[in-house]
């Protein structure tokens, strides 16, 4: 896998793999059963021959100049998928690989409109490729009935554009890195404050196109609610939405671009609201026992309009495995005592909260604090989950060599309907992987009416089929949400939920996406096969009155 390292290098993959210590491994494989640690060794995956005709590279090359388009295997396989379980098996040789005919990267929002205009006259598919994070078929090099599809790397737009200290207001290019936009604006006292647990790798206008939340949302907001203009590239031309701080000048068309995956257009610059960076950050660790109790305590919180700015419920596997996982004296001197506290099912919530001053941070705390029924444990146990918090996404490739099935899925409901979809999604997975998966859940997101439910997935892998084996425990998930929850709460649409967008916003409501889609992309170039259901038609969108969803 020469191009993952070769692209680490190049900036945009800032971490390396974490390693699983002995006792971590030890326990997992008595955990999900035998099969852990049966790794099969990586195959290099084949990467075809470029279908970009010679016309069309060298039309592309006089847009964005020498060098910019890319048709070595190398560069095409490291814009290949995003980071789904499913991309890192394509990856290793597993299934098939879509790979982009050509990297093409543009160095201004304008070149980016000339890109699409250049790929409309050629038959060129698009896909934009931001920081390559998506884990629902975002960014799959998927050509539809082009000729040819290009990834569009915006890497080269990393510019903070301008800011804007009376309006607290800054323009960030979209190829921007969150840890580099977060260390620009620091230069002038601001943060943006949305760090998901992609932070390290994804970038801003990755964020707006799918609509992304972060750890820190319940205080500074899900990025949706950052975004105060676009400017988008579309073939048709160049469209800037975000006049004002608010406007009655009809339908809010911002939040249409916001959240379109590349569909609609590209998204080349945001500007986005800020932050005065936090002076002081305190983050606690509390038990509380049951998952019940737990999802009360967090709707409290939320509906007293007390929530954290990180508020974070474990379930019991969840905190099991973190417990398990740190090992040692202390974690069985601390189970010890959570039993004698009367915690029969510890579930791990932790709180953190940023403020101007540590008193801020004290008045804070109390309100939110108050009337709470937990086992405060500290703060060296919240500072431990905020110091690992990216172990995650660092640790999957070690998950995965070992012969692991390592994914994560989402959704979110409403209060009254949360533990009854946390109890269909847990079965439908347990029944699709069997009884020896580890299904985690945590809520990380919680407004006054409901809460996100994120789920971590462990369990050994089929070495006959690894594919299948996550395609069908997904599939089971997606029907258990259908009806009960959103089919994606924060990670898009993508490929992977389209079959259930229509489900959850109407047939009408989907063909209202399409003509959209017909008014910015009249030939479907964009990102075909993303966001919008049904078969694709000639044009790369379903025509009005035909956007229904293919049988499942």
């Amino acid at each position: 896998m020469t191009e993952r390292i070769d692209h680490t290098l190049r900036g945009r993959w800032t971490t390396e793999q974490a390693q699983l210590p002995p006792h971590a491994l030890k326990w997992l494989r008595a955990r999900i059963g035998a099969g852990a640690g049966a790794g099969t060794p990586a195959r290099p995956p084949a990467v075809p021959d470029s279908a970009l005709g010679d016309a069309a590279r060298t039309a592309l090359d006089a847009v964005v100049g020498p060098g910019h388009v890319r048709v070595d295997p190398g560069s095409r396989l490291g814009r290949a998928g995003g980071l789904s379980y499913l991309d890192l098996l394509r990856q290793r040789g597993d299934g098939d690989l879509a790979v982009p005919d050509a990297v093409v990267l543009p160095g201004t929002p304008e070149q980016v409109t000339e890109v699409l205009e250049t790929c409309v006259e050629h038959d060129v598919a698009v896909v934009p490729f931001g920081g390559g994070t998506s884990v629902v078929g975002g960014v799959t090099a998927l050509r539809g009935d082009k000729a040819a599809v290009i990834a569009l790397d915006l890497s080269r737009l990393d510019r903070l554009v301008s800011v804007d200290p009376v309006s607290r207001l800054a323009v960030l290019q979209a190829g921007l890195t969150a840890p580099e936009a977060d260390r620009l604006l620091a230069a002038h006292g601001f943060t943006l404050g949305h760090v998901p647990q992609s932070y390290e790798r994804a970038t801003v206008g990755g964020f707006a196109a799918t609509r992304s939340a972060g750890q820190a949302s319940s205080g500074y907001g899900r990025f949706e609610d950052l975004v105060e203009g676009v400017r988008l590239s579309t073939p048709v031309g160049e469209w800037r939405l975000g006049a004002a701080p608010a406007s009655a000048a009809g339908p809010d068309l911002k939040q249409l671009v916001v959240g379109s995956e590349g569909a609609f257009g590209v998204i080349t610059e945001v500007d986005v609201r800020l932050r005065p960076r936090p002076a002081v950050e305190r983050y606690e660790g509390f038990f509380v026992d049951g998952w019940a109790r737990g999802a009360d305590v967090v709707r409290d919180l939320a509906q007293r309009r007390v929530l954290a700015d990180v508020t974070r419920l474990s379930d019991v596997d969840e905190s099991e495995v973190s417990l398990a996982l740190a090992g040692g004296w202390k974690t069985k001197a601390l189970k010890a005592y959570l039993g004698a506290r009367g915690i029969g099912q510890p579930c791990l919530l932790v709180l953190g909260w940023h403020g101007r001053d540590r008193q801020e941070v004290r008045r804070r705390r109390r309100e939110t604090l108050r009337g709470v029924e937990a086992v405060r444990l500290g703060t060296p146990l919240g500072e431990a989950w905020r110091h690992g918090r990216f172990n995650g996404p660092r640790q999957r490739d070690a998950l995965v060599e070992v012969g692991v099935c390592v994914e994560t899925l989402e959704t979110a409901a409403h209060w009254s309907r949360l533990s009854e979809l946390r109890t269909a999604v847990r079965g439908a997975l347990v029944d699709a992987l069997g009884d020896g998966c580890l299904v985690m859940c945590h809520i990380s997101h919680a407004y006054e009416t409901g809460a996100s439910l994120y789920f971590t997935v462990l369990a050994a892998r089929d070495a006959d089929d690894p594919v299948r084996q996550w395609q069908v425990a997904k599939a089971a998930a997606g029907e258990a949400i259908a009806g009960l929850g959103t089919i994606t709460h924060h990670h898009a649409v993508g490929t992977d939920h389209a079959p259930y967008l229509e489900g959850e916003v109407g047939a009408l409501g989907v063909d209202v996406l399409a003509s959209v889609k017909r008014a910015l992309d009249p030939t479907g170039v964009l990102n075909p096969g993303k966001l919008i259901p049904g078969r694709t038609l000639a044009g790369g969108f379903p025509p009005a009155g035909l956007a229904s969803r293919d049988d499942r």
